[in-house]
């Protein structure tokens, strides 16, 4: 038919031609009067009977035309039963199955009885133009199938390329009900109060005005999701729901935890909460086990936020649009120092490890590890590879210790994956992602695990650690182990040398910059205190952190680049052929937001190796650079962050970058305007 069709408009388009050209050559011996007297021969009404008899001859044409089509579409327009048989066209009309067949232009010939009961006409359409998924099908394997939806139906699509056969199966009532019975799965969640204890200070819970009100709040927010809550302890909340309502709450963005915060406005304490929500999962104790990973994973990141888990999918992370309350504490921190040094003695040796390109703070967090371990009298060994350790602190660590000291405390990566046993105790300190870890193959081999980390907790975390202390209120790794020394039950106390405490205290500068940081906290000047009883020199621990001539130069020209894409935000890019350290990237971010008024965020880009470019964030606290870099693929604290990227050129980082700002700028920024941060 489509041959025929092709026919018509060719002779139809030449007789419009001739038409046309008989008229324009009418038209110009008129006006020229051409031969002498033919104006005056071919009067008005001629003109009229010209022209009518055009018209009626267009429409005499058009008559036949049609007619012609109606005998081929009559030729064409078989029914179904002609081709396939009476009873197996009543087979496919129970089973709901359409045909259509196409030539080799994809041009529909003929289709069956069940696209014209529903009044779809695919004649004479291209079928790849009609549903792109249909392409899809044009290369693919009988078995693979396509769903698709017409006029409020689905369908599921089949190919058969020898016949050029679409079959096309309604699924519709399956579709229904699958997708009822996913709206209508159970979801189980837990809302936990994040610094009850500081909201509801020593009053009773019915006597706090807040606290009411908080838990106002959360029942009033349950009720409009469609949420039913139980208190199952004095600070946190057992929720059940359908998928229908955990997803109406992402789609609000769990509002609730801006609804929480608001209640703190111009108070001293700002009340916060941490939510976690799993689904997908047939197993309740499954649903159970992944709720609670979830509100321990939005507790370990700094509350303030809720954290969806999706059965065999990534978390899902909402809020976190305010730092880390500062957890101050004591009993926690005795009770954690005692619960490693119970783990210590209770090893045959310890192999602490940081992280991969490690820094003062990871440097001097293993040595802090060392000490516990030298208490307890234990063999202790730190994971080091001066390929992987950032310029300064390998120079401070070298040379604090004598050359044999340093060997003696010392394993390379490949050694320490060796020499680990069933009773060794690996302690991971800086970090909680395994594939960070500079010791990797020694963590996969490792039976006992500790993690000790200030960074927020993503998804990819250390499995199974035997201790997990997580505290993004922290400035530093090194102020918790710290802390940790300080409050032991150890008697006599646990010892730290004047060099291990130098170095821990040059950890504490670089990542509170030297205490100007938003994370500084009483506790980070008192981990300096700390320290200084132990011997710890301050002018030394600032000397590990000074710049080289040829780095400032470098900090200098990597300012020159600053732009600024939104009011408060700044970033700087370096040269794509400029290899830099991490910390690089962290110093100069720093740099411009202290130094330069107005300046709320700052982000700095950089390659850090050959196919690696990252990217260092930090904030004064007003906008949650923590949720920008989660957005780009990296991750970290409220007000500072970081992201890294593979195979791909430093213009393109700054185009994500420029992307992201854009996108979720406005849901990073803090709606406290800074209060209570």
């Amino acid at each position: 038919m489509s041959y025929a069709l092709h026919r018509m408009f060719l002779w139809t388009s030449a007789l419009l031609v001739v038409e046309a050209v008989l008229l324009g050559v009418a038209i110009v011996l008129y006006f020229y009067d051409i031969p002498t007297g033919f104006r005056t021969l071919i009067q008005p009404t001629y003109w009229i009977i010209a022209t009518v008899a055009i018209f009626v001859l267009n429409f005499l044409i058009l008559w036949v035309t049609e007619i012609k089509l109606s005998r081929i579409r009559s030729r064409n327009d078989l029914g179904a039963a002609n081709i396939i048989g009476s009873d197996v066209q009543e087979a496919y009309n129970f089973g709901q199955i359409g045909l259509v067949i196409t030539d080799e232009n994809d041009m529909v010939l003929w289709t069956n009885n069940l696209f014209r009961e529903r009044k779809i006409d695919l004649l004479d359409c291209n079928i790849l133009e009609w549903k792109d998924k249909l392409a899809v099908l044009k290369n693919a394997p009988f078995d693979h199938s396509e769903k698709i939806e017409v006029n409020d139906r689905f369908y599921a699509v089949k190919y058969l390329s020898d016949a050029r056969l679409y079959i096309f199966k309604d699924i519709t009532d399956y579709e229904q009900v699958s997708q009822f019975n996913h709206q209508q799965a159970t979801c189980i969640g837990i809302i936990m109060i994040d610094n009850y204890s500081d909201v509801a200070g020593k009053t009773e819970d019915d006597n706090n005005d807040l606290i009411s009100k908080v838990r106002n709040v959360i029942f009033e927010y349950g009720k409009k999701m469609g949420v039913t809550l139980r208190r199952f302890r004095s600070d946190s909340y057992f929720a059940v729901c359908n998928y229908a309502s955990l997803a109406k709450m992402e789609e609000d963005g769990f509002s609730l935890l801006a609804e929480s915060r608001a209640l703190g406005r111009g108070l001293q304490i700002v009340p916060t909460l941490s939510i976690g929500f799993a689904h997908n999962n047939d197993d309740v104790t499954k649903l159970s086990e992944m709720a609670s990973n979830a509100i321990d994973i939005a507790n370990s990141r700094g509350g303030d936020q809720a954290v969806v888990s999706h059965y065999g999918q990534d978390l899902r992370y909402y809020g976190g649009k305010t730092a880390a309350v500062e957890n101050t504490g004591r009993v926690q921190f005795r009770s954690v120092a005692d619960s490693l040094m119970t783990m210590i003695s209770g090893s045959s040796d310890v192999i602490v490890s940081g992280h991969k390109d490690a820094d003062m703070d990871a440097i001097g967090a293993c040595l802090g590890i060392l000490a516990f371990a030298d208490y307890c009298k234990k063999p202790c060994h730190i994971v080091y590879d001066p390929r992987s350790v950032e310029r300064r602190a390998r120079a401070a660590f070298q040379t604090s210790f004598e050359k044999a000291a340093f060997e003696r405390i010392t394993l390379t990566p490949k050694e320490a994956e060796d020499r680990i046993s069933p009773s060794t105790l690996f302690v991971v300190v800086d970090t909680s992602v395994p594939s960070l870890v500079l010791g990797k193959a020694a963590l996969d081999k490792s039976s006992k695990t500790v993690v000790i980390d200030h960074h927020r907790r993503g998804g990819d975390f250390i499995d199974r650690p035997v201790l997990n202390y997580i505290d993004p209120s922290a400035g530093s790794t090194c102020e918790i182990l710290s802390e940790l020394i300080k409050y032991a039950t150890a008697n006599p106390r646990v010892e730290i040398t004047p060099a291990c405490a130098t170095l821990m205290l040059s950890g504490i500068f670089l990542d509170t910059y030297f205490f100007k940081s938003k994370a500084t906290g009483i506790r980070s000047f008192e981990a300096a205190e700390i320290l200084k009883v132990f011997g710890a020199d301050n002018v030394k621990a600032t000397d590990f952190l000074k710049d080289e001539i040829e780095e400032f130069n470098l900090i200098n020209k990597v300012a020159s680049t600053m732009k600024s894409p939104h009011t408060g935000v700044m970033y700087c890019v370096c040269a794509d052929d400029d290899i830099v350290e991490k910390s690089f990237l962290a110093k100069v971010a720093n740099n411009l937001r202290e130094q330069i008024r107005g300046v709320s965020a700052c982000f700095v880009i950089g390659r850090t190796g050959e196919d690696t470019v990252s990217i260092s964030a930090r904030s004064d606290g007003t906008i949650n650079v923590g949720l920008l870099t989660d957005k780009l693929g990296g991750g970290g604290q409220y007000d500072r962050a970081g992201a890294a990227f593979t195979n791909v050129k430093v213009g393109l980082v700054e185009s994500k970058l420029l992307d992201c700002l854009d996108t979720y700028l406005e849901e990073a920024r803090s709606d406290l305007g800074g209060e209570g941060i």
